[in-house]
């Protein structure tokens, strides 16, 4: 609904986008608490919005500045109906939410603040729920979503995806701005929980929207899209019906979601084509071996090191390399490990994050070092975000009692 209404208004007028769409919903509270929800509550909403703008239209047209490209259209009576009813057609929707994609990832905004956008105007999040998946202050996030408002109504107009020169330039941006929003939901910093599966749809459904574009078809959009259907498909096994969390190797894999699995290694298939090789191909490549292998016992770990070895070539992190590490210590064994979580480069930034203390207390349990386990183990829990991670790393704590030898 803000896509479309910002089409028609122009991205200079958001605001006013924002304020139809919030009518919209207080004109169904005040209708439904009445009647009862309609059979098609989106059907309800979009022709409320509908009328709506054609009453704002009507009556503010001569102070409004429109859309550039609309602006005479929607000056006389006799195109003004026909082109607000094709703009809010199925297709036209669509459009105009790729559209708002391509549009919050404006270059001038930096990362944070293009997810913060897409989850806000995209996804209909509200500031406290973007400070909470963010974990960041309510103050903070509106902030940065104000300025960032102020940036896109400074481009005039929405952006253009039919220009295939420049949707090309800012696609890596889109794609980078998904991956951190699904990022979020399936392993982010949430005070409430450690993950956020609404996170992830949004992000699927938006790569989805991406794909339909024959611009947003790439071989990386594929790989993407791969990528976070392999994920997605261990959702079901990553938390209990108890709310408690599970390592990947005592996940029960038969609750992986198989169709999602097979979604994603057809989209890892379409990824394959021409000589592009992005970071998500081999993102999604890692996952691929983890979802064939039917027991974590069957994980194919020398694959998955030489993959991560790739991965470092093309975007080398902390956290890449202590996933490596953690693949080098089940491949060559814990103490190999160790020694290469003791060769990442940029270590110290590591030790904000509770798993890097929790990947160095797994390896010390292996070794039979229960005490300095134990150690890591505090150290991380004392860095838990959420009840979630608070949970699973006391039970990793409560694992380093020492076993008792027949």
């Amino acid at each position: 609904m803000v896509s479309v209404l910002t089409r028609i208004f122009g991205v200079h007028n958001l605001a006013l986008a924002e304020d139809v769409v919030q009518d919209s919903f207080c004109r169904a509270l005040e209708v439904w608490s009445f009647r009862g929800m309609p059979e098609n509550p989106s059907a309800w909403l979009m022709a409320t919005a509908k009328n709506r703008a054609l009453d704002v239209l009507r009556r503010q047209r001569t102070a409004l500045t429109l859309a550039p490209e609309l602006g005479r259209l929607l000056d006389s009576e006799w195109t003004l109906v026909p082109v607000v009813e094709e703009l809010f057609e199925t297709n036209a929707i669509k459009d105009d939410q790729l559209r708002m994609m391509f549009s919050c990832c404006h270059p001038k905004l930096p990362e944070e603040s293009q997810v913060a956008l897409m989850l806000h105007i995209l996804c209909g999040f509200s500031v406290s729920e973007i400070a909470g998946a963010f974990v960041s202050p309510h103050s903070t996030i509106e902030k940065r979503i104000t300025r960032s408002k102020k940036v896109l109504a400074a481009s005039k107009r929405l952006f253009a995806v039919t220009a295939a020169d420049e949707f090309s330039r800012r696609l890596p941006a889109v794609h980078r701005a998904l991956y951190l929003l699904f990022n979020e939901g399936y392993h982010g910093a949430s005070p409430e929980t450690a993950v956020r599966v609404e996170l992830c749809r949004e992000a699927m459904r938006l790569t989805a929207m991406l794909l339909e574009h024959p611009h947003g078809a790439t071989p990386a959009t594929h790989a993407l899209a791969a990528l976070m259907s392999l994920h997605a498909a261990r959702l079901p096994g990553r938390v209990d019906a108890s709310g408690n969390l599970h390592a990947l190797f005592d996940q029960d894999r038969l609750q992986w979601d198989r169709q999602l699995i097979a979604e994603g290694l057809r989209f890892l298939d379409l990824s394959a084509t021409g000589d592009e090789l992005s970071e998500y191909h081999v993102e999604a490549a890692i996952a691929s071996t983890h979802a064939r292998a039917l027991r974590a016992e069957d994980t194919d770990w020398k694959a998955i090191v030489s993959l991560y070895d790739r991965l470092m070539t093309l975007r080398p992190s902390p956290v890449v390399g202590l996933n490596r590490a953690i693949g080098i210590s089940l491949h060559e064994g814990p103490k190999r490990g160790l020694e290469e979580i003791n060769r990442i480069a940029d270590r110290d930034r590591l030790t904000t994050y509770p798993f890097y203390f929790a990947a160095l207390g797994e390896l010390e349990l292996r070794l039979g070092r229960y005490e300095v386990a134990r150690e890591h183990f505090r150290a991380a829990l004392v860095l838990a975000r959420n009840p979630m991670e608070r949970r699973f790393l006391s039970q990793r704590v409560d694992a380093c009692e020492p076993r008792e030898t027949e």
